[in-house]
C-alpha cells in the first residue's frame, strides 16, 4: 500500500502500478473524476511503466481544505508527490483540469519532466464568470446539480448509448464528490489563465484533442500545438474523456509517444 502523503495539512491519496524501475508516468485527473478513469490505461502501460495514479486534492480520496488555492497548488502537489516517492524525473499525462495541471509544470518545473501529454485541455478552460456561476450552483445545491448533465459534457451521444454502466459509474462518482473540494478547483479554474506563459514550454509534448468535445476543442488543442516549439498533436474520435471514450486509441498514442 501506498504510504500517505500529507500536504499542508492535506492528505493526497495516489496508487502505483509497475516496477520501480521503469520510467515514471504520472497520470492526472480531470474535474469531477478521480484517478480510476485511467484504469485502462494503467493496465496497459503498468508493464513498460512506473505508473502513478493521483487524486487531485478535493477529489476522490484525496483531501481538501477551506483555504482557496490556484492551479500552482496542485502542480505543486505533483512536485511533492514525486519527491515522496523519490523521483527525480517522470512524464506527466493530464486531461482536463489535469491538462493545466501539466502546462503549469512544463512552465514551472521542467527539470522534473521527461515528456508532457496534455489532453482535452486548453490553456484557458471556459470564462471565469462560468466556473464563478458553477462555484454558485454547487455551494446552494450540491452536486446534483452538475451531475445531471455532465454525461452529455464528458462523452458522445453514441457511447452514452453504448456504454451506460461506465457512464452511469462515472457520473455517480461525481454525484458523491466533495462539494467544497469541486468548487475549490472550480474556483482555481475560474483564475487559471496560461496563454502567455505556454510558450516557455519546451519538454516534448503530445497535445490529444478529441473530435467532438464541446469543451475543450480542436482549436483549443491546434492552438497549444502551434505555441509550444517542437509540440504535436493528434485527435481521437471522442468527446471531452477522451480516454475512457477510445481507451485503445488513447492508450496507443500515450505508449507510442513516450516511447520515441
Amino acid at each position: 500500500m501506498p504510504q500517505p502523503l500529507i500536504i499542508d495539512g492535506t492528505s493526497l491519496h495516489y496508487r502505483t502500478d509497475g516496477a520501480r524501475a521503469h520510467p515514471c508516468l504520472v497520470l492526472c485527473n480531470s474535474l469531477g473524476t478521480d484517478l480510476s478513469m485511467w484504469d485502462a490505461q494503467a493496465e496497459a502501460l503498468a508493464s513498460s511503466f512506473f505508473v502513478v495514479r493521483v487524486d487531485t486534492r478535493g477529489h476522490g480520496q484525496s483531501g481538501t481544505s477551506d483555504a482557496p488555492f490556484g492551479i500552482d497548488r496542485l502542480g505543486l502537489d505533483i512536485i511533492a508527490l514525486l519527491d515522496h516517492l523519490r523521483i527525480e524525473r517522470a512524464a506527466v499525462c493530464g486531461i482536463s483540469m489535469g491538462g493545466l495541471v501539466g502546462q503549469w509544470l512544463g512552465i514551472h518545473h521542467p527539470q522534473r519532466l521527461t515528456a508532457l501529454v496534455l489532453a482535452n485541455t486548453a490553456a484557458r478552460i471556459g470564462s471565469g464568470e462560468a466556473w464563478q456561476a458553477r462555484v454558485a450552483l454547487v455551494r446552494r445545491e450540491g452536486m446534483g446539480a452538475v451531475a445531471d448533465g455532465a454525461a452529455a459534457r464528458w462523452f458522445t451521444p453514441a457511447f452514452i448509448e453504448r456504454e451506460t454502466s461506465t457512464v452511469a459509474g462515472m457520473v455517480d462518482k461525481l454525484r458523491a464528490q466533495n462539494a467544497i473540494g469541486y468548487a475549490a478547483c472550480c474556483e482555481a479554474l475560474a483564475q487559471a489563465d496560461l496563454r502567455s506563459e505556454v510558450p516557455a514550454i519546451t519538454v516534448p509534448t503530445l497535445v490529444i484533442a478529441g473530435e467532438h468535445d464541446p469543451v475543450t476543442t480542436v482549436e483549443d488543442g491546434r492552438w497549444l500545438r502551434q505555441q509550444i516549439a517542437g509540440a504535436s498533436l493528434a485527435t481521437v474520435a471522442a468527446s471531452h474523456i477522451s480516454n475512457v471514450e477510445q481507451p485503445q486509441q488513447f492508450t496507443a498514442l500515450l505508449q507510442a509517444f513516450l516511447s520515441q
